[in-house]
């Protein structure tokens, strides 16, 4: 009798366990997450790259043009105010990534931007939104919109290699290569091979967690091959690592995922921490110190530690925590923990320079990684707009 309890207990309680993992779709990633081997230890600094990218939607909620209009001119404000109070170990300020929806464009809002990120608060890059798309149309839209960053506001770098423009990119509605499993918001099988011919250099979408499109593989820098007759081909791929090659169609960067055992829903179950900002998940000490933890690296340079957050920057909600005291708390913390040149060197890095910096540790280069900021893909121009009358 006692061991057929015990058993109904552990059966009831394994039910339990795999419910609440759907419930999160974590059941996804989990495992590779328990699994995945620590950073190892090194002798020298650890070099912190810090990369912040914003799905910066105007529009968000269908707003109207005064509201779409005033978050933008806040943005430009106060980030400036805050951001201009904080360096990193190169005399850097925080350098913001603005992924802007294509399906967003307004050229003024764009001006603005433009304007912030050639004083060196950050740059722009591309964000997209759509749905049951098809292959003709995307290349279309892509390259128009390329185009008009480029021209009318300086944003973009051409690839040396190429001659042609070069981009990140962040999906829309988390579902790169239509890993949705219902098929919404993409459409494209062949995403991947795209947005490589298209002169993507890397993919910035993930951490996608708890939704569906979240992939096995976690806190990881890697090569995804598209297979054009398959969703989410991105799931697995080849770890960049030093000495090694170039391999599949898209380097994908990813951002700390974990579990949160301080904050536990109803005392028990662990929070998802998906390295998400905003008023309901604000930054924190305790938040700084498990990103690094997590230990994102190129395999071979593990004292190169990559860190990338993101956010929905334009909502009213969360503004308050993105631009005021607890985002300025969070760059306090990180300058004076996580910067004093013996343990840790911290630097505020772009997506773009995420990428050449992961393309010099892949060659082989060592040392401080801010020499490696321009590695191969420039510094954009970022075009200031023309003075008022």
């Amino acid at each position: 009798m006692v061991l057929a309890t015990l058993a109904a207990f552990l059966v009831v309680g394994a039910v339990g366990i795999g419910l609440i993992l759907r419930s999160r779709n974590m059941q996804i990633w989990i495992r590779s997450y328990l699994t995945r081997a620590p950073r190892p230890q090194t002798a020298g600094p650890v070099h912190v790259l810090f990369c912040f990218v914003d799905h910066f939607e105007p529009m968000w909620g269908k707003a109207d043009a005064p509201t779409q209009r005033a978050r933008v001119e806040r943005w430009c404000r106060d980030y400036r105010a805050m951001a201009g109070r904080h360096k990193d170990a190169d005399g850097r300020h925080p350098q913001h990534g603005f992924f802007y929806p294509e399906e967003e464009y307004v050229e003024d809002y764009l001006a603005q931007i433009a304007d912030l990120c050639a004083d060196g608060f950050g740059e722009i890059e591309i964000h997209l939104h759509h749905d049951n798309d098809t292959e003709a149309n995307f290349r279309t839209v892509m390259r128009r919109f390329c185009n008009t960053l480029h021209e009318k506001h300086g944003a973009l770098s051409r690839d040396p290699r190429t001659g042609e423009l070069a981009f990140a990119f962040i999906h829309g509605n988390w579902s790169l290569d239509n890993s949705r499993r219902d098929g919404r918001w993409c459409g494209l099988n062949n995403e991947l091979i795209l947005l490589r011919e298209l002169g993507c250099y890397a993919d910035f979408t993930l951490p996608s967690a708890p939704s569906d499109t979240q992939t096995s593989t976690v806190n990881s820098i890697y090569y995804a091959t598209d297979d054009p007759h398959k969703p989410k081909s991105h799931d697995r791929g080849e770890p960049v690592r030093v000495g090694g090659s170039p391999s599949g169609d898209l380097m994908i960067v990813q951002g700390p995922l974990a579990l949160n055992w301080r904050n536990r829903r109803f005392g028990i179950i662990p929070r998802i921490e998906n390295s998400d900002i905003r008023r309901s998940c604000p930054p924190s000490a305790q938040r700084v110190d498990d990103w690094i933890r997590t230990g994102i690296h190129v395999q071979g340079r593990p004292e190169w530690v990559f860190v990338k957050i993101h956010t929905h920057g334009t909502q009213e909600g969360d503004m308050d925590t993105l631009l005021g005291p607890q985002m300025d708390a969070m760059h306090t913390y990180l300058e004076s923990a996580y910067n004093d040149g013996e343990r840790y060197v911290l630097h505020y890095v772009t997506a773009r320079e995420v990428y050449n910096i992961i393309k010099a540790a892949e060659t082989g280069k060592q040392g401080d990684p801010n020499q490696w900021r321009d590695f191969i893909l420039p510094r954009p121009s970022h075009r200031r707009s023309a003075p008022a009358a």
